[in-house]
C-alpha cells in the first residue's frame, strides 16, 4: 500500500512539472504573438510576458537573426517555448519511471 501512495506522489509531481513547463511555454508564445503583431511594449500584459520570456527564454535570445526583428523575436520565442514543452514532457516521463512499482492486489 505504501508503494501505491508513493506512485501517486510521483505521478502528481510529474503532472505538476508538465503543467509548469507548459504554462511557461504558453507565456513565451503569447509574448511572441505580442511582438509579431506590434503590441504596445508599455502595456502591463506585454511587460509581464516579456519578463517571463527574459527569465525563462533567455537561452534563445538572438539565436536567429533574420532581417526583420519581429520575425527574429517570434522565431526565437517559439523555439524557447518548444524547448520548454519538450523538457517538461521528458522530465515528467522520467519522474513517472522513477516511481516505485505498484504491487498487484492478491
Amino acid at each position: 500500500m505504501a508503494s501505491n501512495g508513493a506512485a501517486r506522489i510521483f505521478t502528481l509531481l510529474a503532472t505538476i512539472v508538465r503543467v509548469v513547463c507548459t504554462v511557461i511555454a504558453a507565456l513565451i508564445v503569447v509574448h511572441a504573438v505580442f511582438v509579431l503583431f506590434e503590441a504596445n511594449p508599455q502595456n502591463l500584459l506585454v511587460e509581464f510576458t516579456a519578463g517571463w520570456r527574459d527569465t525563462f527564454g533567455w537561452f534563445t535570445k538572438n539565436l536567429f537573426t533574420p532581417s526583420d526583428p519581429k520575425i527574429a523575436e517570434a522565431i526565437n520565442d517559439g523555439l524557447a517555448a518548444l524547448i520548454w514543452v519538450v523538457l517538461g514532457s521528458l522530465l515528467s516521463k522520467l519522474i513517472v519511471r522513477l516511481a516505485p512499482a505498484t504491487r498487484a492486489k492478491a
